[in-house]
């Protein structure tokens, strides 16, 4: 499916200037026009605060703190303006405890760099077309960490149900509701 992104905001956070540009590249060929970046942890939550973007990228490994307690503090600060927002976590590093230590820090998407545009774009569109629910707990908060329904799970609908699966009769209104939910709050931003 085609988006159009002219309308959305998006920071990029990344120490590398290279990959900064490039990631800001892609987002542009894809039709991102409010792109923000930022080149550590610190000066992308002040930008954070005062943009709202409503997608952030980062990079994990960044001084004066990395991409992880970025995401823990857009999660959990008062000054925080959207704790909800979806955050992709790039790093070279693809070791599942990697992965493992990011969803716990409450990102949303991992990609392992290098990446390709088409990688980068499928992890945009998961975060439209499966967006996760929120959870809150005393030790985390953000999406929704579980990622299979069964242990014996072996299919590719790794999120849930697919549009056509009619097996629970309330999936069809579930998966509108989470659409329109979703279409709601950008359009409040």
């Amino acid at each position: 499916m085609t988006y159009q992104f002219k309308n959305a905001r998006i920071l990029i956070v990344d120490d590398m200037a290279p990959m900064l540009a490039l990631t800001a590249s892609i987002l542009k060929i894809f039709g991102f026009v409010n792109i923000e970046t930022a080149t550590d942890a610190d000066e992308a939550f002040t930008k954070f605060c005062k943009f709202d973007p409503d997608l952030v990228i980062t990079d994990w490994q960044m001084e004066p703190y990395d991409g992880l307690e970025l995401v823990r503090k857009m999660r959990t600060s008062q000054m925080s303006p959207n704790r909800f927002v979806p955050v992709i976590m790039m790093t070279g590093y693809s070791h599942r405890i990697r992965v493992e230590a990011s969803r716990d820090a409450g990102v949303t998407e991992f990609l392992v760099k290098p990446f390709k545009a088409k990688d980068l774009y499928t992890r945009i569109e998961q975060l439209i077309e499966k967006p996760r629910q929120f959870v809150e707990a005393d030790e985390f908060f953000g999406p929704d960490r579980r990622r299979r329904k069964a242990g014996d799970y072996k299919g590719p609908r790794r999120r849930g149900l697919d549009k056509n699966d009619s097996s629970d009769p309330n999936a069809k209104k579930i998966l509108r509701d989470l659409k329109q939910q979703t279409r709601d709050t950008s359009k409040q931003k």
